[in-house]
């Protein structure tokens, strides 16, 4: 059995470069990207789903909960970083990288307690697989799984992305050490048209 752990789909402020409120929906491009990632989902029969409640999260869990019939439980383990006072102001307008700052925002989260976070969320990502008889499905942020990847799996050969795509699925095993058996796959949108093709690495 394993664990996937997958991005929401694309949202209007992730094509426009803008760090995102903690409210934003999916996009029309997300939503039909969550439609296809849901039928690649229900062939791998999870038996449970794990979501951020963030909307673009929760959209994207609702998807496959329609698809497989399994209702997600909501996590805030699972949230993208807090950028507070930086949410809503495009990528541009600073003349440094806010994804990567180890401080704080104003009114957000410190990189050290962002990580510290991630690993709670994978503790309890582990602890519900436990209690399963098949895969456990686990829909966060790019950020989040970024970290996950970068920090706390055995990549297992596979490199790092610069960043996570949109619908991109990554599956460990459960068992120590963690090891990757797939990183940031988009497989089910290929030769949709709905491919993630921003290059750089961008909250979400």
């Amino acid at each position: 059995m394993s664990i996937h752990f997958i991005r929401h789909g694309e949202t209007l402020l992730n094509a426009a470069r803008v760090i995102q409120p903690a409210d934003t929906p999916l996009g029309p491009r997300g939503l039909e990207q969550a439609e296809l990632l849901a039928q690649r989902i229900k062939a791998l029969k999870p038996a449970a789903i794990l979501s951020s409640d963030m909307p673009r999260a929760w959209q994207t869990a609702h998807a496959i909960s329609k698809a497989t019939g399994l209702a997600p439980r909501a996590t805030s383990l699972l949230w993208e970083r807090n950028f507070g006072d930086f949410r809503g102001k495009a990528h541009k307008d600073f003349s440094f990288d806010p994804m990567s700052m180890e401080d704080a925002p104003p009114n957000g989260e410190s990189l050290a307690t962002f990580h510290a976070r991630v690993e709670q969320a994978l503790q309890q990502a582990l602890a519900l697989h436990a209690t399963l008889d098949g895969p456990l499905v686990v829909v966060s942020h790019g950020l989040v799984i970024h970290s996950l990847l970068g920090r706390c799996i055995d990549l297992n050969g596979h490199t790092l992305p610069e960043r996570i795509s949109n619908t991109g699925v990554s599956t460990i095993d459960p068992a120590k050490p963690h090891r990757a058996m797939l990183v940031n796959c988009t497989i089910h949108l290929s030769g949709s048209a709905l491919a993630d093709d921003v290059k750089s690495l961008s909250g979400g």
